[in-house]
């Protein structure tokens, strides 16, 4: 008889502590995030770094959209300072877009603007250029994340590679992006080629 009055009396505290955790989605609260819920942001690396580092976590319940972070690092010193930066094309949400900075530009940076309509953002690079080094062996990432609507991490392979731009896919259904990240090397050298 005691244990089930017991029982009764700590029911309440068990639903609360079981409603709470159901709530709480699984991202990281500690991560800082460069954006909120369907929101626009506008991320960039502090000058002379490019960006190393990108994840972010998707709820359906909050307008299929995803919070951001990024993480930046100084590029090597026989790069030299950037030459110039812009902001590179521009996506339309809830279309494909393939995308490679001009002028054999890196991405040090990131912005979006989020759009109820579709449920889905624009995307755009912001881009810098190290006088006239031109990208060499690169490739595509896997997809990030590998699955729609999953948590989603990419990580700079190692120490000389860079972010040059990205591919991605929008699903009209899972109302979600897939990224295939493009990865670069950069030559030590200056060369002539314009856009590679």
């Amino acid at each position: 008889m005691m244990k089930s009055a017991l029982a009764l009396r700590a029911l309440p505290v068990l639903l609360l502590l079981a409603g709470a955790a159901r709530a709480r989605p699984n991202y990281i609260y500690e991560e800082e995030w460069v954006n909120t819920w369907r929101q626009g942001f506008n991320f960039q690396c502090p000058h002379g770094e490019a960006l190393v580092a990108i994840r972010s976590y998707f709820n359906e319940n909050e307008g299929s959209d995803r919070l951001w972070t990024f993480e930046c690092q100084p590029t090597p010193h026989s790069l030299g300072e950037p030459t110039e930066c812009w902001w590179d094309d521009i996506n339309r949400a809830g279309m494909e877009w393939s995308s490679s900075c001009t002028n054999n530009g890196l991405v040090a940076g990131i912005q979006s603007q989020y759009f109820p309509s579709v449920l889905d953002r624009e995307w755009q690079f912001y881009c810098c250029r190290y006088s006239r080094r031109c990208p060499y062996s690169c490739w595509k990432t896997n997809d990030v994340p590998e699955y729609y609507r999953q948590e989603g991490e990419m990580v700079v392979p190692s120490y000389g590679y860079f972010i040059r731009g990205a591919q991605t896919t929008f699903s009209g259904v899972l109302r979600d992006r897939q990224w295939k990240y493009i990865m670069c090397r950069m030559t030590d050298f200056d060369c002539e080629f314009q856009n590679f």
